[in-house]
């Protein structure tokens, strides 16, 4: 059994512990508010400019001019997912999420006989895939050091992608992000961007014809490549606020648990001590009686 010292050194601990996760809850709920408004703002832009890609490209679809980038390879033979995770840990099962639909999409690959190769954006999306899929990894992105977000980022990663597909070396590239709804919830997604899926019948009324300056292929060249970007900093910016709010939850729990230890603690502590004077107690009333 712990002696009293012991167990006032252990709920000093759980003290100590409690006003850390306490601080780390309150930093969370500072960061989370700025990195949801710019998750916010991001996704009309995203939205609109995938809108009006789908409308252009569905007036070159099945063309031999259409733009690579658009009409992909021809295969679906080799897949290259792009998991973006955090740098940090201590934010609940935010990274885990998403690297469990990861490992869903990439058994399901290797079962279906296709080639694998995962690019990690974030660091302990890269820690937690490593044992597994070690092998499959060919490229590591850190963005360690970087204190907000920004566009620049989105952009060397989505010419890090280009790049590797200029070079063939796959012809589906998967996206996986998490998508903030709540400070309590976060949504797991998976977004093909190349070759880019367009999703229909959004707009309203009759189908309008459209006459392009210049032509859709030239447009499409010079935009596909923005809108990876683009689309890329919506996910680095909905993992963002995803991962504060996932935080400042994980950090709630945590401040409470250990409120409870504390509890708990404290309870077993004056417990133990009113033994131990009951003990003494009896031992002088012993000692004096047999005097």
């Amino acid at each position: 059994m712990a002696s009293l010292k012991d167990m006032r050194v252990r709920i000093a601990a759980t003290k100590a512990t409690q006003k850390i996760t306490k601080a780390m809850q309150m930093v969370a709920a500072s960061k989370l508010r700025r990195a949801q408004q710019a998750a916010e703002a991001a996704r009309p832009y995203a939205e609109r400019m995938d809108k009006v890609l789908g409308n252009i490209a569905s007036a070159v679809a099945g063309s031999d001019s259409a733009p690579r980038l658009l009409a992909g390879t021809g295969a679906t033979q080799v897949h290259l997912l792009v998991v973006c995770t955090a740098e940090r840990g201590l934010c609940g099962p935010f990274n885990s999420a998403i690297v469990r639909l990861a490992r869903e999409k990439a058994n399901a690959l290797l079962a279906e006989g296709k080639i694998l190769k995962i690019m990690c954006v974030g660091r302990k999306g890269a820690d937690q895939l490593r044992r597994q899929y070690g092998q499959y990894i060919i490229e590591i992105v850190e963005l360690r050091g970087i204190k907000q977000i920004g566009y620049a980022q989105a952009h060397m990663v989505a010419d890090k992608i280009i790049a590797r597909f200029n070079n063939n070396e796959f012809d589906v590239c998967t996206l996986f992000f998490s998508r903030f709804k709540s400070v309590i919830a976060q949504i797991p997604t998976a977004q093909q961007v190349i070759p880019p899926v367009f999703e229909a019948g959004k707009e309203a009324g009759p189908a309008a014809s459209y006459e392009y300056e210049p032509e859709e292929e030239e447009i499409l060249a010079d935009l596909l490549p923005r809108n990876l970007s683009v689309q890329v900093f919506r996910a680095l910016l909905e993992n963002a606020a995803s991962e504060q709010g996932a935080r400042m939850s994980a950090m709630d729990n945590a401040t409470r648990n250990a409120g409870e230890m504390i509890r708990k603690q404290t309870l077993t502590y004056n417990r133990t001590r009113q033994a131990m004077i009951t003990k003494e107690l009896i031992e002088i009333i012993s000692g004096a009686e047999a005097l």
